[in-house]
C-alpha cells in the first residue's frame, strides 16, 4: 500500500535519526511530531508562535516522560538561529498551515517559513533531512505553497535532493510532503 503523508514522513525521518541526533520541529502544533522526535533523538528544539501549541506539546512530553529532551520555544521558526546553539542539526520538520482546532487566521507565512528553511538547510548535516508537510487549503496557503515550491525547485541539485510526495487524485487541496536531503 502507498503510505499516507504522516507515516511516510516518519519513515523518512527514521532513516536519519539516531539516539545522538539533534533535531528541530519548526511547528510544534499539537505536539505529535515533537513527541516522535523526542522518542528517537537526543534533543529536539520545538518552535511555535502559539502558547496553546507549546502547552499541548509540553503535556504530551510530560506524559511520555520525555520533557527533558526538548527545548520548547514560544517564538517563530524564522528565529531558529537565535535559539539553536549546535553547529549542525540532523533533521527538521514543519507542518505548514494552521494549528488544527484553533484560530485559522494564525497561519504559517511564506517569508518566515522561507527564512527558517534557509537557515535550517545551512545548519543541516550532510546526509540530513528537512521535511515540510504543506497544508495549503486555507486563506494564504496557496501563496506560501507557491513561494516554497519556487524556492525548493531552485536548490542546487549538486547539494540537495528534493522530493515531492502527494496524492494527486484527492479533492480539496490535499497536503503534500517536500523532503530535502543534503548531499
Amino acid at each position: 500500500m502507498i503510505e499516507r503523508i504522516i507515516p511516510f514522513t516518519r519513515s523518512l525521518l527514521t532513516q536519519v535519526l539516531t539516539k545522538d541526533s539533534i533535531v528541530v520541529d519548526g511547528t510544534a502544533g499539537n505536539g505529535h511530531d515533537t513527541l516522535f522526535l523526542a522518542e528517537n533523538a537526543k534533543h529536539v528544539y520545538s518552535f511555535d508562535i502559539q502558547q496553546e501549541a507549546i502547552l499541548s506539546t509540553e503535556a504530551k512530553l510530560k506524559a511520555a516522560k520525555l520533557r527533558e529532551r526538548v527545548t520548547l520555544i514560544h517564538d517563530g521558526h524564522e528565529k531558529f538561529a537565535s535559539y539553536v546553539s549546535e553547529a549542525e542539526i540532523d533533521a527538521a520538520i514543519f507542518n505548514l498551515g494552521y494549528l488544527p482546532g484553533s484560530d485559522k487566521s494564525v497561519i504559517t507565512l511564506a517569508d518566515t517559513t522561507l527564512k527558517a528553511v534557509e537557515d535550517m538547510l545551512a545548519a543541516l548535516k550532510r546526509g540530513g533531512l528537512l521535511i515540510l508537510v504543506v497544508y495549503y487549503g486555507h486563506d494564504g496557503g496557496k501563496e506560501e505553497k507557491e513561494e516554497l515550491l519556487q524556492y525548493v525547485e531552485a536548490l542546487p541539485q549538486k547539494q540537495y535532493d528534493v522530493l515531492r510526495y502527494g496524492f494527486i487524485n484527492q479533492k480539496n487541496d490535499p497536503p503534500f510532503l517536500l523532503a530535502i536531503g543534503k548531499k
